[in-house]
């Protein structure tokens, strides 16, 4: 047997080696800076960030604990182009090193406004910065509805300017304007005024403004948030983007309805100048005053010049007048004129009424009836003699009719007579032709029955053979020894004995000969 060598090194549990491992890292790399792009971003329902950190030849897996998550100030997409500050540790769980990040800021503003311009492209490709979803702002809004930080400077000048220009009502939706949270508040608030239902306890905005300060990118990030611009533009309420300064550009000032380049100027959009627009009333007031004078006075001078041009009273009735006149001086004479045409049209209608009297009209049809009773005398003794003659007629035709007729019948009796005479002899000879065709069938039948009968067989030699009891025998093996049998001849029966002698073979029974009765025999 060998012994076991013996070493010096050191042995190491898996705990004790990890835990060297871990302290090794982080005393070289405590505090590091990494520029990278980001890769898998996933955000853990225990606020925790599990990133990866990544360039064209490694990545380092990180992560962002629930505190430092809170304090960034953009949302991590991947893609984006950070520098990572923390520390490099090891998790001893799954034997790999990571980085612990305690902060993440973009590489630059160019990053930024990288991100900014490809989901600016996307969102207008949806058609969410159309002109044509844009409302029109309402003139004069008795409801406005403002979503900014209801502590900073924005909220206050806004009031100011409303209530230099024309106070309205305004309500206001609290919410943060930068960090983490701002873009989901701003997104509730927009969302939220929408959803009030109109002729509620809170009155339903008009106008929505949404306001800011000016700030760097990162502090405007919030409103640069997807979330943020749909909301925007699915807002039913008119809406009014203040964000930043007039250089300042934002994503949610695409979807809005109108831009204001300060929240002063949001203000200055939503409601006119009070004192102006009085005075502007007032002109308009005194302008239309004006114009209803001119008119009137244009009125009354067509006026006068009508009544210049129309004739006077008397004018008009002088001509009426004199035909008046003309015609009572005239009117004696068209009365006597008239009751003379009325007393000829009486004597004429009474003219008319004595021809159509009960009297008058019975005398006409009693002179009418008589004239009818002559006619009808004329007309029945004409018909007498028509009558008459037609007989005559008649009369004579039916003679020349009459003998014609006996003519014909001696004629056809004529005929008939010969064609009976010809009929007469034609079933004596039909009878003698069917005697004679059944006589010649006869004969063939007689000839048939010769040829089938078993005496010309017998003739030719054969014979038949009877046995004891009479029937015909059809093969020797039905005979047995010393059995008399009865054989025919044509010429005669004669009686015979069987003997010995060979047995032929039973043979397949067949069918009888066509010919006779029994079985024959060559002679």
């Amino acid at each position: 047997m060998f012994d076991e060598p013996v070493s010096n090194v050191p042995e190491w549990s898996v705990s004790e080696l990890s835990g060297a491992l871990r302290r090794t890292l982080e005393d070289a790399y405590g505090h590091v800076r990494v520029r990278a792009e980001l890769g898998k971003v996933t955000v853990h329902g225990s606020g925790h960030v599990y990133l990866d950190l990544k360039d064209d030849r490694a990545c380092l897996a990180g992560v962002i604990w629930r505190g430092a998550a809170s304090k960034m100030r953009f949302r991590p997409e991947m893609g984006m182009e950070v520098i990572a500050t923390g520390k490099i540790t090891t998790f001893p769980g799954q034997s790999k090193y990571q980085l612990i990040i305690e902060t993440l800021e973009p590489a630059g503003v160019g990053a930024l406004l990288a991100q900014i311009e490809e989901r600016k492209k996307r969102l207008a490709a949806e058609g969410l910065f159309d002109e044509a979803r844009k409302q029109l702002l309402p003139y004069l809004p008795a409801v406005i509805g403002v979503v900014t930080s209801p502590t900073g400077a924005v909220i206050r000048d806004i009031l100011h300017r409303l209530s230099d220009r024309f106070p309205r009502h305004v309500l206001v939706w609290p919410v943060r304007v930068q960090g983490d949270t701002c873009a989901a508040e701003v997104t509730a608030a927009i969302r939220g005024f929408n959803a009030l239902p109109e002729g509620g306890p809170i009155p339903r905005p008009d106008l929505l403004i949404v306001a800011r300060g000016g700030g760097s990118i990162e502090d405007l990030w919030g409103f640069n948030d997807e979330q943020v611009v749909r909301a925007a533009a699915d807002s039913g309420i008119p809406l009014i983007s203040a964000v930043g300064h007039e250089t300042d550009w934002t994503l949610i000032d695409y979807a809005a309805d109108r831009r204001a380049p300060t929240p002063t100027g949001a203000a200055e959009m939503a409601v006119p100048v009070r004192s102006e627009l009085m005075a502007s009333v007032g002109d308009l007031g005194r302008r239309v005053l004006g114009a209803l004078m001119r008119h009137l006075d244009r009125r009354r001078a067509d006026l006068r010049s009508a009544a210049r041009a129309l004739p006077g009273p008397e004018d008009l009735l002088a001509t009426p007048r004199q035909r008046l006149d003309l015609a009572g001086g005239k009117l004696a004479h068209a009365l006597v004129v008239n009751s003379r045409k009325h007393e000829a049209r009486l004597a004429e209608a009474s003219r008319r009424l004595a021809r159509l009297s009960p009297q008058a009209r019975l005398a006409g049809m009693r002179a009418k009836l008589d004239g009818l009773e002559k006619r009808l005398a004329a007309a029945q003794a004409a018909n007498l003699r028509a009558e008459r003659q037609r007989i005559a007629q008649r009369r004579e035709r039916l003679a020349a009719l009459g003998e014609r007729r006996d003519r014909a019948m001696l004629v056809l009796i004529g005929k008939r007579r010969e064609r009976l005479e010809r009929i007469d002899d034609r079933p004596q000879r039909a009878v003698a032709a069917g005697v004679q065709r059944r006589a010649e069938m006869l004969g063939r039948f007689n000839q048939l029955l010769e040829s089938y009968n078993y005496r010309r067989v017998l003739e030719r030699g054969y014979a038949l053979v009877h046995g004891p009891d009479g029937h015909l025998v059809r093969e020797a093996a039905h005979v047995a020894l010393g059995t008399t049998v009865e054989i025919e001849f044509a010429d005669g029966k004669v009686k015979a004995v069987t003997g010995e002698g060979p047995r032929p073979r039973p043979a397949r029974p067949k069918a009888p000969e066509p010919v006779g009765q029994g079985t024959l025999f060559g002679g």
